[in-house]
């Protein structure tokens, strides 16, 4: 019985030494879904198929770094969901491959790389979500506004992942960037006030959140649909999405280059764009689908309530200058804390 994997250890990481799992009708993948959705959706493909998915579930900064590492000998074949921001990043370092799915038309134009490098399978904006327990504890209102998140109340209160390892955190960056007019030094005297009210940089885009469902912390940056999904769990927060605008990601999938699963790593990518009942898993997610005449959770926060920023994802996206900005997060922000 061939098991999944789900953790790795720090030198396989390091090493790009991870061996999947291998049988004659399986596939190796990397994914960004949360654990739980990612197995469930897995085991649903391979229910209808009978074709096994050997995954890791990792951020997808975590994917890319793991893709350059494997260049010359390729681990997985499919990368599915996480931020098409890092899918952009590995499509201009090489690392994917385009496949043109005949159920591609079922995603409007604006949500596909023209290249057909990544597909968009939900789109989400960035929110904050706080513990109205632990507000009221500290004397504390909810941020309504990116400038609110630089109050000296806040001091310690906040937390957020980290962008070398997040796309969620690349995407805070980012949206800094877009509503600074571009002018990446005004963006980094923010991100350097913000940081004085960071209490910790966490590895994945969606543990802040957690953090602040069970009251760990009481203020977090994230994407809306984790939020969603804890508050209808019962987690007493409220979610607001910043008053000057917000970024959004468009959650995507993509082929790896290389890869040695790579007929039936098609047939997932296809699957997953073509199955109703992939689909209605995503959903009961809270996840904001592309796909055409896909339904949605009425709990679910949509892009049209929320102001969001005029993004450009190509730019944002492209190895250039996401380096370039992930280095300067690094010495100036990163390097510096104790």
């Amino acid at each position: 019985m061939i098991k999944r994997i789900i953790a790795l250890s720090a030198a396989m990481v390091l090493s790009g030494a991870l061996v999947f799992a291998q049988a004659a009708n399986s596939v190796s993948a990397y994914t960004t879904l949360e654990e739980p959705l990612a197995k469930a959706l897995f085991e649903l493909f391979q229910k209808e198929t009978n074709i096994t998915v050997n995954f890791v579930r990792l951020s997808g900064g975590e994917v890319v770094a793991r893709l350059e590492a494997e260049a010359a000998n390729p681990q997985a074949s499919i990368w599915v969901g996480g931020v098409g921001l890092d899918h952009i990043s590995a499509k201009s370092k090489s690392l994917t491959v385009p496949y043109k799915s005949r159920y591609a038309s079922n995603i409007p134009v604006e949500f596909q790389d023209p290249q057909n490098y990544w597909i968009g399978l939900y789109v989400g904006p960035l929110t904050f979500v706080t513990n109205l327990d632990r507000a009221k504890e500290l004397g504390i209102k909810p941020p309504q506004s990116w400038a609110d998140l630089l109050k000296p109340e806040y001091k310690g209160l906040i937390r957020m992942a980290n962008p070398n390892t997040s796309g969620t955190a690349y995407n805070v960056i980012t949206t800094i960037r877009n509503i600074n007019n571009g002018d990446e030094n005004k963006t980094f005297e923010y991100m350097k006030k913000l940081d004085a009210n960071i209490d910790q940089y966490t590895k994945s885009g969606s543990a802040p959140g957690k953090s602040v469902a069970i009251g760990e912390i009481p203020i977090a940056l994230g994407f809306a649909h984790d939020q969603v999904k804890l508050k209808t769990e019962g987690a007493n927060v409220v979610i607001t999405a910043p008053s000057e605008g917000t970024g959004y990601e468009l959650a995507s999938m993509s082929m790896i280059k290389g890869g040695k699963d790579a007929v039936n790593a098609k047939k997932l990518y296809d699957w997953v764009l073509s199955s109703k009942d992939a689909q209605k898993l995503f959903a009961s997610w809270y996840l904001l689908l592309v796909s055409k005449g896909a339904e949605t959770h009425p709990n679910a926060l949509s892009l049209s309530s929320v102001k969001t920023v005029a993004q450009d994802m190509a730019w944002d996206g492209h190895k250039v200058n996401k380096d370039r900005l992930l280095k300067r997060w690094t010495d100036e922000i990163g390097s510096t804390r104790k």
